[in-house]
């Protein structure tokens, strides 16, 4: 039999990048990948999005959010029939009427940390350079965490603030969580709890919220984990 497509959605400030180590990882085994170039927009259209890339992916898919990229799985799912599994990566997992601003409660990214542009008479975020490896690369060489920072990816503050709609696909589908537990821009708790109510196979793992940069080996093996339940 031939293996499901591994669908990648990286979230807020950051872009496909991120995931190129997890890419490596998955590619050796055998694993077919695609890693969606994520708009940041907003939550349903963002969704829309993964949707109509997955929808055009010939075969089984096991999708895989990071972050934000988590709420727009949940979401997406729920019109792509060929979707096996969903893997949560440091991700949310939302359910009706919650925003990412209200899962995020109490982490250290928040209106101290970030800075606002408004474009076309819409706010968008981006983290602060100064606070970046804080909040979201603390386990990364400074290095590394500094062109993070200045690569990142705006994203619309409409997207994070918007509220669930609809049933969240982890309601029907088999899940898998990855929850970093040194994690400043999704509390380790918020994680577990999602996690929980969704009743995710879990794994845990001291890293901070860029663990798909930080950890890629241990990120491809939760991935391959749901992949192989699939089977």
């Amino acid at each position: 039999m031939s293996k499901p497509t591994i669908v990648l959605v990286h979230g807020a400030f950051a872009d496909s990048s991120s995931w190129t180590g997890v890419i490596e990882q998955l590619r050796e085994q055998g694993y077919p990948v695609v890693a969606v170039a994520n708009p940041l927009r907003g939550l349903e259209s963002d969704a829309a999005y993964v949707a109509d890339v997955v929808n055009g992916v010939d075969g089984p898919v096991v999708l895989a959010g990071h972050s934000y990229g988590g709420a727009l799985i949940t979401r997406a799912a729920t019109g792509t029939p060929n979707v096996r599994a969903l893997v949560y990566i440091a991700a949310f997992q939302p359910n009706t009427g919650e925003s990412v601003f209200e899962l995020s409660a109490g982490a250290k990214l928040g209106p101290e940390t970030t800075n606002v542009l408004v474009h076309d008479g819409q706010p968008e975020l981006s983290i602060k350079p100064a606070d970046f490896a804080e909040v979201f690369a603390a386990d990364l060489p400074a290095d590394t965490a500094a062109t993070l920072a200045v690569t990142q990816r705006p994203v619309a503050q409409q997207a994070l603030a918007a509220p669930f709609e609809g049933t969240p696909a982890w309601s029907k589908l088999p899940s898998w969580t990855l929850i970093a537990n040194q994690d400043n821009a999704i509390p380790a708790t918020a994680q577990e709890s999602m996690a929980e109510r969704a009743k995710s196979t879990v794994r845990r793992i001291d890293a901070s919220h860029a663990v798909a940069v930080s950890q890629p080996a241990v990120v491809a093996e939760v991935i391959a984990a749901a992949a192989a339940g699939t089977e």
